[in-house]
């Protein structure tokens, strides 16, 4: 038997996603700095409230987040909280009616979102994450940020609808788990533990006002970006790439990979980094 783990774009063991919230005046400012340093971001807009004075204009997301390679994910039309504080209903209709104006506005479509306020950690009024999740999912949403631990691991979720980031930027231990992930190193790992990494960050771009923030994350990118064994992406092309990954197809012995995807996909075998291309079927 051999240990078959993914590999991201280019056979690179680790990925690094940003995902920010409520589409805020300040995200201008970190769309540059996340430009200047080559790495992508995650947008998550609220309808509702596009046009205020306190946050970008639909012509400034089209030329600074998406013009740029960004993406731009749903947050509730008004940003309800799903189970929160009233029936599933009202959230998902705030959910559908933020994906369906985004997508008008912006003319495109829309797969990705990020749970307003509590995620899916506070259910009430008899709601329940398996009830919300199948809603959600039927509307077309493929993954969503929750909130409610750090994942210092760094790990992949094994449910992209619940998709718990690695850590906000104001924690405290946020530049330890960075040296932790810096310093995985592919070629002193266990076989069995040779699995992808990934380090997500979320918060919201208006803190970086508070507390010497935006020296906080001008520090945390530099020392995150450029590093040869990373992939840098958006949220929705990190769901898009595993998704392909989990959808390759292999002969019952084992010796045979065939990729039906039309993306090339890279794999470690054994600790040897491979890859299969669009419509490809190899041989081990």
């Amino acid at each position: 038997m051999r240990y078959v783990f993914m590999r991201y774009p280019g056979g690179k063991l680790k990925a690094v996603t940003f995902s920010y919230d409520d589409g805020v005046r300040q995200d201008l400012r970190f769309a540059e700095i996340l430009d200047r340093y080559n790495l992508k971001g995650t947008f998550n807009i609220n309808s509702g409230f596009l046009g205020l004075s306190n946050r970008i204009t639909v012509e400034e997301i089209k030329e600074h987040i998406l013009g740029k390679g960004h993406e731009v994910a749903l947050h509730g039309k008004n940003h309800m909280a799903p189970g929160a504080g009233f029936k599933p209903v009202f959230a998902i209709t705030d959910i559908l009616e933020c994906r369906k104006e985004l997508e008008a506005t912006f003319d495109m479509i829309i797969r990705g979102m990020a749970y307003p306020d509590s995620g899916v950690k506070a259910m009430h009024n008899g709601n329940d994450y398996e009830t919300l999740r199948t809603l959600i999912e039927s509307m077309g949403v493929v993954y969503s940020r929750t909130l409610g631990a750090d994942n210092d691991g760094f790990m992949l979720p094994s449910d992209f609808l619940s998709w718990m980031p690695t850590a906000h930027h104001g924690n405290p231990a946020l530049f330890d788990m960075v040296k932790k992930f810096l310093e995985i190193d592919e070629t002193r790992l266990y076989s069995s533990a040779m699995y992808p990494r990934l380090f997500y960050l979320w918060g919201h771009t208006y803190e970086f006002d508070k507390d010497d923030g935006w020296n906080l994350i001008e520090k945390f990118c530099s020392e995150i970006s450029g590093k040869v064994d990373t992939w840098y992406a958006t949220n929705i092309e990190i769901y898009d790439y595993v998704k392909a990954y989990n959808s390759l197809v292999t002969s019952a012995d084992g010796r045979k990979i065939y990729n039906p995807t039309l993306k090339e996909i890279w794999l470690n075998i054994d600790g040897k980094t491979l890859s299969v291309k669009s419509g490809e079927t190899i041989n081990l």
